[in-house]
């Protein structure tokens, strides 16, 4: 029995110095008193987030005992999932490569999906972006626009983003071979033939690549937009959308023969001009409803920001001076000089499309088509990052809640990709890709711009130190 007693004191001693004894704090890092919003969960107030590397650990209220390294007080802030640019080409104007991944890093976009550029440019820069210690967004792409027999894009009359796909046959062998460079999706451009866009679409669904697509010229849009996972800028829905729909396709189609003999950029750009205004003015309300409803599976990226430029000028913001002053010199004196003609001569077809654009996402948004925020950076006047919060205003303007907004932002796109049990949410499990702001974007889409931190891959940074000449110290959470 004192052998026993002895051993049980022995424990009780052992027991109580132990637990006496500090614990060995994580790795991790616990933002405490914070608002957290995101579009599945809502809204969830006073919570204590804990991301370790690049996971998400766990949210709960704000009390719960939290064993850190570091601990940053949220109190007053709103913490929401990084957001997506969801078009954007990284390498069409190189003037923009070099800086964009720290800009958009800057203004809390934590990923990019590219919808076009030459593989000998773009593998480069992906390879860049996706090294272990880059300051850069996660990156998806989809290599070249996949073009006709004629080529938008083509390097003559315009960027060379674009290639040929003559036949069937060239168009296989194409994405078989994107996608054993790699590439996450593709991109189908408007000049290819119905023949040329059912190989694609056969061949992509083989391999498992999501497709991404204007309406082609040479199809309807209630015929080829079922076919694909999203479609750009609304391009070429108006078309479907007139009383004499069938009229303008017929149209279309005999001069898509070509006789002039016209550069693929000449011949999309005059059918634009030719169709896109009237098809307007010929709005058919219950037509327009039958092939929006014809979508409901298929995401729309509308670039308002760009379509809709007019209805809110970029360069009319309060802070747009000091956004442009973070791009190169002299694309900065070009787009000064742009916005200062922009500005003093609208053009009106800009306007009337812009209008357009934003009832068309409105509707589309009432019926149920899934909208997704994209840019188009850095294409007309599009600030890397800068213009993605343009972008969310402009989706707001057209009818969705800001909620609905941050949704096209950061659920949308990460359903796309079905990895939305990875990214997209704030939620134990997921990618530790985090926007801090100082205001609620809630009651004010704005406050989206109100950037106090971002969190990428697990890295807490500043705007100011993502944007650093002298680069991004390893360790600059702020002190516990």
């Amino acid at each position: 029995m004192d052998v026993l007693l002895r051993v049980i004191a022995y424990l009780v001693v052992a027991c109580q110095i132990v637990s006496c004894q500090p614990a060995s704090p994580s790795t991790g890092t616990a933002i405490t008193n914070v608002t957290v919003i995101d579009a599945v969960n809502g809204i969830r107030t006073n919570q204590t987030v804990i991301y370790d590397g690049d996971k998400i650990v766990s949210v709960n209220p704000d009390g719960a005992s939290a064993n850190v390294a570091k601990t940053i007080d949220g109190s007053g802030k709103y913490l929401i999932p990084g957001l997506w640019d969801f078009h954007v080409h990284l390498s069409y104007d190189e003037r923009f490569t070099e800086d964009m991944p720290a800009l958009f890093l800057s203004y809390g976009v934590t990923s990019v999906r590219d919808t076009g550029g030459i593989l000998r440019k773009m593998l480069p820069i992906v390879e860049k972006m996706r090294a272990p210690d880059a300051i850069a967004p996660r990156v998806w792409f989809a290599g070249p626009l996949l073009d006709g027999t004629l080529v938008v894009y083509d390097g003559e009359s315009r960027t060379e983003i674009g290639v040929r796909n003559a036949t069937p046959d060239e168009a296989r062998a194409r994405i078989i071979e994107l996608k054993d460079q790699g590439v996450d999706f593709i991109k189908i451009y408007e000049m290819v033939s119905p023949t040329v866009f059912e190989a694609m679409v056969e061949t992509a669904q083989e391999l498992d690549l999501p497709i991404d697509s204007h309406v082609p010229l040479s199809m309807r849009a209630d015929i080829a937009g079922p076919r694909v996972d999203s479609i750009e800028h609304l391009r070429n829905i108006e078309f479907e959308c007139a009383s004499n729909a069938s009229e303008l396709y017929e149209t279309r189609l005999e001069r898509l023969n070509n006789p002039g003999g016209l550069s693929g950029f000449e011949l999309r750009s005059s059918l634009h001009d030719l169709q896109r205004l009237p098809a307007i003015a010929a709005y058919d309300e219950a037509r327009c409803d039958r092939v929006i409803d014809s979508l409901t599976s298929t995401m729309q990226v509308p670039t308002l920001r760009m379509t809709a430029l007019n209805q809110a000028p970029p360069f009319d913001k309060p802070d747009w001076n000091e956004a442009l002053s973070r791009i190169r010199e002299d694309a900065r004196q070009e787009w000064a000089a742009m916005a200062a003609d922009l500005a003093t001569n609208p053009v009106e077809a800009y306007t009337k499309f812009g209008e357009w654009a934003r009832f068309l996402t409105g509707r589309m948004h009432q019926r149920g088509v899934p909208i997704g925020a994209g840019t188009d950076t850095p294409i007309f006047l599009a600030i890397p990052g800068y213009s993605l919060h343009s972008e969310l205003e402009q989706l707001v303007a057209s009818g969705l809640s800001p909620l609905e907004a941050l949704s096209a932002a950061t659920l949308r796109p990460a359903e796309y990709f079905g990895i939305e049990d990875e990214i997209g949410t704030v939620d134990p499990g997921k990618r530790a890709d985090l926007l801090l702001l100082d205001a609620n974007p809630l009651s004010n889409i704005s406050n989206s711009r109100q950037i106090s931190a971002v969190i990428s891959k697990g890295r807490y940074l500043t705007p100011a130190e993502i944007l650093s000449p002298r680069g991004v110290k390893t360790d600059n959470s702020p002190p516990r």
